[in-house]
């Protein structure tokens, strides 16, 4: 069953050190180890999915911007999610829905993690699950496409 949808998938800062970098917060698994894993699941729902990952706020809203034709966006902003008006005012310029994950509960953590710029222009956010928040996010993007287009 293949959807036409292209899902871009975007990682934020530091999120290319995962399996080494605080696995007691992050887990064990690696960007490779998320990336095939939802591929994988984007094959098994129809959908193409198109990964990015960068240190570089300038470059997550680059790929935003060039990619204007994607059906949905899954993004783990990492620390852009507290101070990243530039990344939310891309995500609501470009209009495409979007699903907020993150790894870790950020509502659990330090008060300054428990601020998202980015939520208020997501569909959804989805935190807590480690890698799964992934393959959650990535979910709930396909549902939400399929039953906005299919009414």
């Amino acid at each position: 069953m293949k959807t036409g949808y292209t899902i871009l998938l975007l990682h934020g800062p530091n999120l290319n050190l995962l399996g080494t970098r605080e696995p007691d917060v992050y887990g064990t698994r690696t960007l490779d180890d998320i990336n095939r894993e939802v591929t994988a699941l984007g094959e098994e729902l129809g959908a193409d999915i198109k990964a990015f990952q960068s240190n570089s706020e300038g470059a997550l809203i680059d790929c935003i911007h060039d990619n204007r034709d994607a059906s949905g966006i899954v993004i783990n902003p990492a620390a852009f999610t507290h101070t990243s008006v530039a990344l939310m005012d891309a995500i609501k310029a470009v209009g495409i829905p979007a699903v907020e994950v993150h790894l870790s509960n950020i509502h659990s953590r330090e008060e300054f993690r428990k601020k998202s710029f980015i939520a208020p222009v997501c569909i959804g956010q989805i935190s807590g699950f480690g890698a799964f928040s992934y393959l959650l996010g990535v979910r709930a993007i396909v549902d939400y496409l399929n039953n906005r287009i299919g009414k």
